[in-house]
């Protein structure tokens, strides 16, 4: 079997398994966040932290939770590293200096998992577990439970709460993340992937020399990794290593971890509001979006644009063999779609055209189908920016799924599309327009100039607002500016929309239900489909289009 069609092959069987599980794994979501009853060890970690689990939440009320729940876990994070001298395990690794430090803190608790450091290089195995490991789960499950309140907003009628977010967050942990991991661990470690505490192991090689062969709990932070859409490797060289991923396989499996959740959501969200028929629409928005990116990614790096490439046959640079140009492409366009971050390439080594799209993957929004809970919710508010302008084009007001789309809920839908766009845009000019700045970036970062060098920081700054954590890796991101830009631009962008996704759903909760009319648009159709479609691809091409000329479309056609 050539290459081609065993790239098709991997496609296809990936997205079959996706079809089998949309309804099983939303269906148990849907369940998991609607249940009534606490299982024994919720109830032991209710009273530990001096939660009422039958209190219900203001949208407010459960900001002020998960922003203090995360300003904690950050909190933690940091003092891991600083105080990494004297833990166990430490691996006599120094403590982590206090920049690279307040950078990697933020960029897990907000699950960006970007990394400005090699980390068997830098940090111990109790802060990669207990530290970075801990906050995969957290994060992402404070993402789930971000759109599930944002699904109560809809589903519920004239009322003043939407859940609890102590209790989603431990759900999301408990019920949901923790036992996937755990089986999705054996897998990888069946696969041959690493798990062991054993360090560095010194081996002689043919040629006489020595060589240091890292080891760790590899496995277990893999799997979350890649389930809760962070993205943060264990070794430098994240799924591209063969201790992270070592076979085609296992690099099938995990692509289909990062994508499971945020595809089968829109069934969870079908579910909660009593209409299966409007999580298909949204699940097929998301579809449509995911192929179309893959598919010209492939075809772009399997083209190999540019004369080296055209020399050598194949665009291999940055690719493992084992993987291909096709597998290398599916695992970049689904961690980029999503917001895992994960490699099993090198972005940077692309072709300068192949090279923009995981850019735009993410400058989409990442909803396509996004990470676990961002995907959802940033879906829907697309869709209720969406139903407005149907609305504006019959001269109607908008609804939908029984809820007016006012001026409050299009100020929050509105806001919340600006906000990742002025921090990517915000974040690269300073970089190059504040002069001392702009020569140490220029000088100490940019690997490659030219329209290279601005995708590079323009790519570090997308990844970071959109919580990605991938990288152009070219660019040498640990020096005081970057670090300290790319951790508050982390940190806007969790947070920021997710208190305007909290507002929404507070505003959506309260309101009664409005009537279907005959000039009600139906938001289960294909007309529907289409204009949600439309809306996502021009909010991305109206804003970032003309930077992309300056980027990867200037390198690309010349």
């Amino acid at each position: 079997m050539n290459d081609l069609w065993a790239g098709i092959l991997q496609g296809a069987t990936l997205v079959l398994i996706l079809v089998l599980l949309y309804r099983p794994l939303g269906d148990a979501m849907a369940l998991v966040y609607t249940s009534p009853r606490h299982l024994r060890v919720e109830r032991g970690l209710y009273r530990l932290f001096g939660v009422d689990p039958e209190s219900e939440q203001t949208w407010r009320a459960y900001a002020r939770g998960l922003l203090l729940f995360s300003a904690g876990g950050m909190l933690a994070v940091y003092l891991l590293q600083r105080m990494q001298s004297l833990l166990p395990y430490s691996l006599g690794l120094p403590p982590v200096p206090p920049g690279l430090a307040f950078n990697t803190a933020a960029s897990f608790v907000a699950n960006t998992n970007w990394q400005s450091y090699s980390p068997e290089q830098t940090v111990g195995f109790i802060v990669q577990a207990a530290g970075l490991a801990v906050q995969n789960f957290l994060s992402a499950a404070v993402g789930i439970a971000v759109a599930i309140a944002l699904v109560r907003g809809f589903a519920r009628r004239g009322s003043g709460t939407i859940g609890n977010f102590w209790v989603d967050t431990t759900r999301g942990a408990v019920r949901l993340l923790l036992p996937i991991a755990v089986l999705g661990a054996v897998a990888l470690i069946a696969g041959g992937v690493v798990q062991n505490l054993t360090g560095v192991t010194e081996v002689h090689t043919l040629a006489g020399g020595i060589q240091r062969i890292p080891g760790g709990p590899t496995a277990s932070q893999e799997v979350i990794k890649l389930l809760g859409t962070n993205g943060g490797g264990f070794f430098n060289a994240n799924s591209a290593h063969p201790f992270e991923n070592p076979t085609p396989w296992t690099n099938l499996f995990e692509i289909l971890l990062l994508l499971a959740i945020p595809f089968a959501l829109p069934r969870t969200f079908g579910r909660i509001i009593g209409d299966d028929r409007q999580g298909y629409a949204i699940a097929s928005v998301m579809g449509v979006l995911f192929l179309a990116s893959t598919t010209l990614l492939s075809v772009l790096e399997s083209a190999g644009g540019g004369a080296a490439p055209q020399l050598a046959g194949a665009a291999m640079e940055g690719k493992e063999q084992r993987f291909g140009i096709l597998g290398s492409a599916l695992f970049g366009s689904a961690s980029t779609l999503t917001s895992t971050g994960a490699v099993d390439s090198m972005h940077d080594s692309y072709t300068p055209l192949g090279g923009m799209m995981p850019l735009l993957n993410m400058m989409l929004g990442e909803v396509a189908p996004g990470g676990v809970g961002s995907g959802l919710y940033g879906m829907l508010v697309l869709a209720v920016i969406a139903v407005f302008v149907g609305g504006l084009l019959v001269g109607r007001t908008p609804e939908y799924l029984g809820k007016r789309i006012g001026q409050r809920e299009m100020t929050l839908a509105s806001l919340y599309i600006l906000v990742v766009p002025m921090l990517v845009l915000g974040g690269a000019a300073l970089s190059f327009a504040i002069p001392g700045i702009r020569e140490d970036v220029v000088r100490t970062s940019i690997l490659n100039p030219g329209a290279h060098g601005l995708s590079e920081v323009l790519y570090a700054f997308t990844s970071a607002a959109n919580n990605n954590g991938s990288a152009f890796a070219g660019l040498g991101a640990n020096t005081p500016w970057l670090n300290t830009s790319l951790g508050v631009v982390m940190l806007l962008g969790r947070f920021l929309p997710i208190v305007l996704v909290l507002a929404l759903a507070g505003a959506l909760a309260q309101q009664q239900s409005v009537p279907a009319t005959t000039g009600t648009l139906p938001t289960h159709r294909p007309l529907f489909i289409g204009l949600l479609l439309a809306v996502a691809i021009i909010i991305t091409a109206l804003t970032y289009f003309p930077v992309l000329t300056l980027g990867p479309l200037a390198e690309g056609l010349v």
